[in-house]
């Protein structure tokens, strides 16, 4: 894997941008498409870019006695720790850093945002945004565990924690053929990560909106945009750690990371529309009584796999 110059890093929130307005856009034309008609691209692009505009220019929502300070540092930690988990995203052959922790350092980032969600709803001294805060705490103690499994069975597989490495490792046949509940696993994780549906109760309607209820304006343009740049920095992910990276035939690797993100992607954007908000304790009871057991033994036999080739 090489490492592009720094540089890069001024371009790398052009292009996740770019790619999280997209995503945004192909949402908002299944949502018409559910809704009975099919939007134009224009309308899908329009849609998206306009409510944009509204929030940047709309007032900031202030309330008694709210702690400002952690209020507005976990709004902006979430977008913020999405662009640093993608440092170790590999495009094709390249990455701004190809770490020899890689692995660890995107899940570290992962669980800032974690943090940065919890401070947003703790933030306002609101009741129903604290609520939705707890909520993303609980969320994030049914999905964190399995979401590590998944993680470690595939730098288990490749022998290594380096990005790079477990994409080197792939270049035969893809981690997916043979850890397929791992795979599955991590894109549920992701989904519940950037609390999106159906794993969207700290934002639900029963709370007013929870963790986003008492933003406005720019606040909740950048709590909104860095949901949705996690989720696509999460699903990117997935392309090195389960899908052979940039390897494929005939086209350039570059192409054929974007390719597979994009398939992966529009897949989730699909499937959540499928399935109604799960309630924090039914997840919670899903995530301890099968996801973990189920990731622990495909991380077992992925071990016993590697020991024994």
């Amino acid at each position: 894997m090489t490492e592009i110059p720094l540089w890069s890093l001024a371009v790398l929130p052009a292009v996740l941008g770019v790619a999280t307005i997209v995503a945004i856009a192909f949402d908002v034309a299944l949502s018409a498409r559910a809704g009975g008609r099919a939007a134009s691209l224009t309308e899908a692009v329009v849609v998206p870019l306009r409510e944009a505009v509204r929030l940047l220019v709309g007032q900031r929502r202030v309330t008694t006695a709210a702690d400002r300070v952690l209020w507005r540092t976990g709004v902006v930690t979430v977008p913020l720790a999405a662009l640093m988990a993608a440092l170790v995203l590999p495009l094709g052959g390249v990455a701004v850093a190809d770490l020899d922790v890689g692995v660890v350092w995107f899940n570290a980032m992962e669980i800032l945002a974690w943090a940065a969600v919890w401070l947003a709803g703790w933030g306002p001294n609101s009741a129903l945004s604290l609520v939705g805060g707890y909520r993303f705490v609980a969320q994030g103690l049914a999905y964190e565990l399995p979401h590590m499994f998944a993680l470690i069975t595939a730098a288990t597989a490749a022998g290594t924690l380096r990005v790079g490495g477990i994409v080197e490792a792939q270049s035969g046949v893809w981690f997916v053929v043979w850890m397929p509940v791992a795979f599955v696993v991590y894109l549920l994780s992701t989904a519940a990560m950037a609390f999106q549906a159906p794993f969207d109760a700290p934002i639900g309607r029963d709370l007013a909106g929870g963790v986003a209820g008492e933003l406005s304006g720019v606040d909740r343009l950048v709590l909104q945009g860095g949901r949705w740049l996690l989720l696509v920095v999460a699903v990117a992910m997935s392309v090195p750690l389960f899908l052979g990276g940039g390897h494929g035939p005939l086209l350039p690797p570059w192409l054929w990371t974007v390719l597979k993100t994009a398939a992966v992607l529009a897949a989730v954007l699909w499937l959540r529309r499928k399935f109604p908000t799960v309630r924090m304790d039914r997840f919670a009871e899903i995530a301890w009584v099968v996801l973990i057991p189920l990731t622990i033994l495909q991380a077992l036999a992925v071990a016993a796999l590697v020991l024994t080739w």
